[in-house]
């Protein structure tokens, strides 16, 4: 293996190391929730101040990715990511009050926006559609795990608080490791080769001409809906299996981290067929997989019926986020594939918030049996919007 190969394979495993590092934080809230809320006696629907809190963070970082990167570099940027999620996350341990969580949501988010933004915009400039589907399977092992942290820090200590200690001293270890290695990222794959093509990082398009593009708005709008698909049912799972339709605490863990289980195994597969199904085509059959899914779960004859629904709304969903990255290209060109990546990002983050929020507010003032509902509305409308933006 050629020297500049292995350049290459070092910086991919990397960014699959943080891409698990951001994924870990996300898996712990939907099964700490309930213990957490206890603890602050707090309303069920409470925990859309936190999401609101942590995507402010997320949303400056991630706008700000491409003047970070480029004083900070890549690994300079994974490294101040890890330490500020890592600070963020020991501090909810300590915190006295539920006040005390909010800045500290801000803190988090702000470290995992950067890196996020960063990294695609990098994955899609310089590999192909596998390698980012596999970066994003890298994503669903972290929030895979973290569901798993969090119930065995329950059931062996009875507290939310041991699975935010394991998680945030393994972020502080990762963002050492980072701050070693940041001179890697130092440097291209494709540096020194005069006739290299036009990558999307090449092009320095004004951010109010990728706004006029209609392709850009409609990106917007599906990633702004669709990160609310995934973070819905990622967050709301564990509470309405155990608290509506009466599932033991320990299955209802369990399968809410299948739920992020079927969504990791998902995007490995779709590594390995993305390139001949094409990005299109792999999130309308991923579309109408989740909706089968979601009217599964809506539907609710029998437990076993509610638990598949789960999983299969994981599984369909998980080539979804990195094929619409992938085809950005497609919907805004080259010229402005960069600016809309990142705006992508930010509205993701947006959605990641404000729509398992409503979701909250739907389930306080009727039941959490409107979840279900609300999300097979959610699939509808984006089946929608990708229709339009392929036409």
């Amino acid at each position: 293996m050629t020297p500049k190969r292995q350049f290459k394979i070092g910086l991919i495993l990397l960014a699959y190391v943080a891409f698990i590092s951001l994924g870990l934080p996300d898996g712990l809230l939907g099964v700490a929730w309930p213990s957490m809320r206890a603890d602050f006696a707090l309303p069920l629907d409470a925990l859309g101040m936190l999401l609101v809190a942590s995507t402010a963070g997320y949303l400056t970082s991630s706008f700000f990715s491409g003047r970070i990167m480029a004083r900070m570099g890549v690994g300079g940027l994974l490294a101040a990511s890890c330490a500020a999620t890592g600070g963020s996350l020991l501090g909810y341990t300590l915190a006295p009050s539920w006040w005390a969580m909010i800045p500290l949501g801000v803190g988090a988010g702000l470290g995992a926006g950067a890196i996020d933004a960063g990294l695609n915009t990098y994955i899609a400039s310089h590999h192909g559609e596998s390698l980012m589907q596999w970066l994003h399977a890298s994503f669903g092992v972290g929030i895979t795990l973290g569901p798993i942290i969090m119930t065995t820090g329950l059931n062996l200590f009875g507290a939310w608080r041991v699975g935010y200690v394991v998680v945030g001293v393994a972020q502080l270890a990762l963002a050492g490791c980072f701050a070693v290695t940041a001179s890697l990222w130092r440097q291209n794959g494709t540096a020194g080769e005069a006739d290299a093509p036009m990558r999307l990082t090449d092009f320095q398009t004004p951010l109010r001409e990728t706004l006029r593009q209609r392709g850009a708005w409609l990106s917007i709008l599906m990633f702004f809906i669709y990160t609310g698909i995934e973070v819905t049912l990622g967050l709301w799972a564990y509470t309405l299996l155990t608290e509506s339709r009466g599932i033991a605490p320990a299955i209802a863990g369990l399968w809410a981290g299948s739920y992020w289980g079927t969504f990791t195994v998902g995007r490995v597969m779709a590594g390995l067929y993305a390139p001949r199904v094409g990005a299109n085509r792999l999130v309308q059959i991923s579309l109408l997989g989740a909706l089968v899914g979601a009217l599964l779960l809506w539907w609710n004859p029998a437990q076993a019926v509610s638990l598949f629904g789960v999983g299969l709304v994981g599984f369909a969903v998980a080539p979804i986020f990195p094929a619409l990255v992938s085809g950005t290209s497609g919907r805004v060109s080259m010229r402005h594939a960069a600016n809309t990546i990142g705006m992508q990002i930010s509205a993701a983050g947006l959605g990641a918030a404000l729509l398992p929020t409503v979701a909250g507010s739907l389930a306080r003032y009727t039941s959490l049996e409107a979840i279900p509902v609300y999300l097979a509305t959610l699939i509808v409308t984006l089946i929608v919007l990708h229709h339009q933006s392929t036409r």
